[in-house]
């Protein structure tokens, strides 16, 4: 049964523009007492559940109605037909249980991949304090409706859309659905900072508070107005629920003629049966296969004419069951299971490595990605804030060096260094040193960027402080450091988990970063409060209309009270009077006040979100009851310093951008923070590089926009572009999928990374989408193909080595596969010259044996094959040519000469036996059964079957590198100077799969019954020698063709050219190699020599290609 139809959930104008009286009176609730139980089942039975439609995955018939539609099965459909058609009741049977296998094995897994997928989604909060019928009550969320009053408290998720009528320092995290990383404050009437109310955005309706938010400080109450898919929330994910039609699909007489219904009609037909069949839509992988299975259809219809052909068309039994057998020597039966199979084995192992994949064959389109476009927050970066600078007057700037995590004050190193006295002053310096080393490090001509942590080391007076604690503080900066502890609520404590040492933070990131910062000097707000005996006396807290929150403490051998205030430098500032503590106090004059804002402007383009932190001594008796006004407390201040925070890139990102260089991948930032903030970011990570002067102008220009700036070219002018962006900052979900398409138009293969609701319609457009899973919302995962658990970009590289290793190992099995199909047909079709006394061709092998040898002889080795680790070289390769996918000419190629010299040496096996040495002939009616006279024949139908059998389980072997030698699979990798046996080893399975399987051959040429009634073959004796030699024969004429490619290097540049013609016109940036700078959790030793690595690969290779094609 359907879901009951919901009825639209409505209001005059948008409730953030009504009063909540009128909200209130519009949905006939009370603040006070709530909707009635009556009125609350009345509610949802008109508006529904509050969930996102289709939240519960795909359903079961829909995964196996896709399985059943697949195109591989519809033609072993057909084959079973025909079979059944011939009274030949074995052969259907076997294709039956062939089809019924392939079937449950690809529903089974594709099925147990969703139910895995529905574990990591948690959309809504599991619950909800609502108010109804005078009584407070916690319900599941999904049973909230509109007009309940609802209560959130700090660490709540949001349940639905809510019309704020209460709020108490109400502070929300909407990234998830703006991209704004810092927390955005609630007030129940707000005025727009700019523009009229009506035109606010979504961010700007500070008196809503949004589904699937979570609070981060604060409470408040509001009244429930949108929920379900009437949402912000809701709306997003509806957006992408559509479909858009092709071109030309309208069914509309009025708009397009009298015809378009008949035109429509056909067109929106042909799109659903190639959709059924699997021709139109799917990952590139499917539909190659798709297209496969329909030629080797055609192939095999055209084999059967030939069959009836070559018997006059005289269709017999007889004639039909080889007209089968040929038909079904094209047909690999056994690929979708092995294709199905070794994608589980390679989700399984991706698992293991922080990623889970929602859809099986977007592991194959992974080894195709150019382009990952990924969020900022949370993705490349942790979605914390650390202290990364404090600027203190008359002690200089206080930097932190090579800490990334926000929640550990023992990480890193403190650095002071003078403070410049002007932007200009500082502008000056470092183009001098960029000079000065651009001049030493030169070499003809050839200039080189200049990592910004040398230029920042000025004159080279940074004082590296060791030990900082106790007397090494100096007053100015222990003034600093407990102010910014004091004037906080954020805790920041060390636990033990798993016997493990761990930092552990809570509050809001702002705070955090301070607390860790005045953690750092063993001045965190425990232990000043703890040992040192401060006290609270009062507290007001952060009024985002004023922009700053303050203290008041006192101290035991201090007779004054103590007033500590931060927020806003631009806030701050005009209530302050002097700058500086001690003797370095001074008066704040116009001149110093315009330093000071410089000295915010210098710390502001480095990304930084600046703080003010300030103080002042009272003599004021100030308490927690206090009726104080505040605009009395605070003011007359004195500054401590600015702090400049930033919200640091994840360890592993520098790396992971390096490592997608090396693939040949580009890595592109498309996020909703500031400018600033992306390019900093940007620049540390290495997507583009810290000197923009090593580019040519218009590349440098085109490389950071903003979204204002790319949503205002056109498509021809962002075509025209020499380069894309690779950051476009205040990015929105539009200029994400305009991004997206830019790039397709360029034909390039995107994968988009994210993590909140505003990424996922760009999840859905790109070919891959790769969402977050920790920190990622429901409906991104749901449009997302792969989820990384860990939320790391670096796990995006472990994804594509896995992907490139399934595209590898997919190549490997489907050439073994097909290449023996080749050798099949060539001797069944060569097999119609044999002809027996009554006229009918002698098969050489029967219709059991070939089913025998392609669902198990063929089959375990292919699985073994999908099993193969990552050649050492893969991820130094370009991304394969995605329009090309598995069927290279390479590949395609090898298949014929492959099956050609297979087929052959079986042949010449078959021919040798029935007319060489003894007895000769073809016996009569061969084919139906055994009589006497077919004694040779069986011989030489298990000659034939032995030596196929082992052909193809050596050349398994054989493909475990598709150009290097089986006895010398990785010569760079080793030393052993005969490491065939080692090399064949390490993949078990496919050691055991074939040696089993060989030794397979012998009961099944020898058993009585089995060998004669089932596979139409006997023992043999004398007949083994030939058999030898054919497979010894066959071993050789693979090396030879190995060692032609290799050495007059066929189709060795066939990939990278293809990459080069496909990347034209864009430029050779190597990112992640724009600079030397010292990984943040490397020893000095480490640091030293990858950086010299970094500096040979990077610089040498890298940089003087941005110079010269650039």
């Amino acid at each position: 049964m359907g879901k009951p139809p919901r009825e639209e959930q409505s209001f005059p104008r948008h409730p953030f523009l009504l009063s909540v009286d009128e909200v209130i009176s519009h949905l006939n609730t009370k603040i006070e007492s709530g909707l009635t139980n009556s009125q609350a089942k009345q509610y949802a039975q008109k508006y529904g559940e509050n969930i996102l439609d289709g939240k519960g995955g795909n359903k079961w018939y829909s995964i196996l109605l896709k399985q059943v539609s697949n195109a591989m099965i519809l033609v072993l459909v057909l084959a079973m037909a025909l079979s059944y058609g011939v009274t030949d009741y074995v052969e259907g049977g076997v294709i039956t249980a062939v089809i019924v296998l392939n079937v449950a094995i690809g529903f089974y897994q594709e099925f147990q991949a969703e139910k895995k997928m529905d574990a990591l989604k948690s959309l809504s909060s599991p619950s909800a304090a609502v108010i109804r019928d005078g009584e407070e009550m916690t319900i599941p969320s999904g049973e909230v409706v509109p007009g309940d009053i609802v209560s959130v408290k700090t660490g709540d998720t949001i349940p639905a859309d809510l019309r704020l009528f209460e709020v108490m320092n109400l502070e929300c995290d909407e990234a998830i659905l703006t991209g704004e990383a810092l927390p955005v404050a609630k007030k129940v009437s707000f005025e727009p900072v700019h523009g009229n109310k009506e035109d606010c955005g979504l961010g700007d309706r500070l008196n809503i508070a949004y589904s699937s938010t979570t609070v981060t400080k604060g409470r408040g109450q509001g009244v429930v107005v949108f929920t379900g898919m009437s949402t912000a929330i809701g709306g997003i994910a509806a957006s992408m629920q559509g479909t858009k039609r092709k071109e030309n699909r309208s069914m509309s007489r009025k708009k397009h003629g009298t015809m378009q219904p008949v035109k429509g009609g056909a067109l929106r037909s042909w799109d659903g049966i190639g959709k059924f069949l699997g021709l139109t839509e799917g990952t590139p992988l499917q539909i190659k296969l798709s297209k496969l299975a329909y030629v080797l259809f055609g192939c095999a219809l055209l084999l059967a004419i030939i069959v009836f052909g070559v018997n006059r068309f005289n269709v017999t039994n007889e004639v039909a069951i080889y007209a089968i057998s040929t038909g079904i020597a094209i047909i690999p039966e056994s690929l979708i299971a092995v294709l199905t199979i070794t994608m589980v084995v390679g989700m399984t192992q991706m698992r293991k490595r922080k990623v889970v994949v929602r859809q099986l064959s977007a592991l194959e389109a992974l080894g195709g990605v150019t382009h990952i476009c990924s969020d900022k927050t949370g993705t490349l970066t942790q979605g914390k804030m650390v202290t990364r600078k404090a600027w203190i007057p008359g002690a200089g700037i206080y930097s932190i060096e090579g800490s990334n995590n926000a929640a550990d004050p023992t990480e890193g190193t403190i650095t002071l260094g003078p403070a410049p006295d002007s932007k200009k002053a500082a502008d000056a310096e470092k183009e001098a040193l960029a000079a000065g080393l651009d001049r030493k490090r030169s070499v003809a001509g050839v200039s080189f960027e200049v990592p910004d942590k040398k230029t920042d080391k000025g004159d080279g007076k940074h004082q590296k402080l060791e030990a900082v604690q106790g007397d090494a503080v100096t007053p100015e900066l222990q003034a600093f450091v407990e102010s910014a502890a004091l004037c906080n609520l954020a805790t920041v404590r060390k636990v033990e988990e798993n016997g493990q040492p761990k930092w552990k933070t809570t509050g809001d990131p702002t705070e955090i970063a301070l607390q860790v910062f005045a953690h750092r000097f063993s001045r965190g707000k425990n232990t000043l409060e703890g040992e040192h005996g401060w006290k609270q006396m009062m507290e007001f807290p952060f009024d985002s209309s004023i922009k700053r929150m303050s203290v008041v403490y006192r101290k035991p051998e201090i007779s004054q009270s103590i007033i500590f205030t931060k927020g806003a430098v631009e806030r701050i500032i005009d209530l302050c009077t002097t700058v500086g503590v001690g003797d370095q106090e001074e008066e704040i004059t116009a001149a110093r006040k315009e330093s000071i804002e410089e000295q915010m402007s210098l710390l502001a383009e480095q990304g930084l979100r600046v703080l003010a932190i300030a103080r002042k001594f009272t003599d004021q008796d100030i308490h927690e009851h206090s009726s104080i006004d505040r605009s009395d407390v605070e003011k007359d201040l004195c500054l401590l310093g600015l702090a400049g925070l930033y919200d640091p890139p994840r360890l592993e990102s520098k790396t992971a951008v390096q490592n997608c260089t090396t693939a040949g991948i580009k890595v592109c930032m498309l996020t909703g923070d500031h400018p600033s903030t992306a390019t900093a970011i940007a620049k540390e990570v290495g997507i583009i590089p810290k000197n923009m002067g090593v580019l040519a102008k218009d590349v440098a220009d085109a490389m950071v926009k903003t979204a204002t700036e790319f949503d205002k070219l056109t498509d021809a002018e962002v075509d025209a572009l020499p380069t894309l962006p690779f950051v476009i900052a205040r990015c929105a979900p539009e200029t994400k999928v305009r991004m997206i398409e830019a790039l397709h138009r360029r034909k390039r293969f995107v994968a988009m990374t994210g993590d909140g609701v505003n990424d996922s319609p760009s999840l859905k457009m790109a070919d891959i989408g790769i969402a977050m899973g920790l920190n990622g919302s429901d409906v991104a995962k749901s449009a997302s193909d792969i989820v990384l658990t860990d939320d790391h970009f670096a796990s995006i590289v472990n994804a594509v080595e896995e992907g490139r290793r399934m595209f590898d190992n997919i190549q490997k099995f489907v050439l073994h596969l097909l290449a023996s199909n080749v050798g099949e047909v060539i001797l069944l079709i060569c097999g119609l010259g044999f002809q027996d006394s009554l006229g009918f061709s002698v098969f050489p092998l029967s219709p059991l044996q070939i089913l025998w040898i392609n669902m198990l002889t063929s089959s375990f080795p292919a699985f073994g094959l999908g099993r193969e680790q990552a050649a050492s070289d893969i991820m130094k390769r370009p991304p394969h040519d995605h329009r090309k996918g598995v069927f290279t000419w390479e590949l395609v190629t090898d298949m014929f000469v492959y099956g050609v010299i297979e087929g052959t040496c079986c042949l010449m096996t078959f021919v040798f036996i029935i007319y060489g040495p003894g007895q000769n002939g073809l016996g009569d009616d061969c084919n139906r059964g055994y009589n006497p006279s077919c004694d040779i024949v069986f011989k030489a139908r298990a000659s034939v079957f032995a030596e196929l059998t082992w052909c193809i389980l050596i050349s398994a072997w054989e493909l475990k590198s598709i150009r290097r030698s089986m006895f010398a699979l990785d010569p760079m990798n080793t030393t052993r100077k005969f490491p065939f046996f080692h090399d064949v080893y390490q993949n078990k399975f496919l050691f055991w799969s074939v040696v089993l399987c060989a030794l397979s051959v012998f009961p099944a040429v020898y058993i009585p019954g089995l060998n004669r009634d089932v596979f139409k073959h006997t023992g043999i004796s004398w007949e083994w020698s030939p058999t030898l030699i054919g497979v010894i024969v066959f071993v050789i004429g693979m090396e030879t063709w190995k060692f032609m490619k290799r050495r007059i290097g066929w189709f060795l540049e066939d990939e990278a050219s293809d990459y080069d013609k496909r990347a034209n016109n864009t430029p050779s940036l190597m990112q992640g190699f724009f600079t030397i700078a010292r990984t943040f959790t490397r020893t000095k030793s480490q640091t030293k020599s990858e950086s010299e690595a970094t500096l040979t690969q990077g610089e040498s290779r890298g940089m003087s290609r941005v110079k010269e094609e650039v």
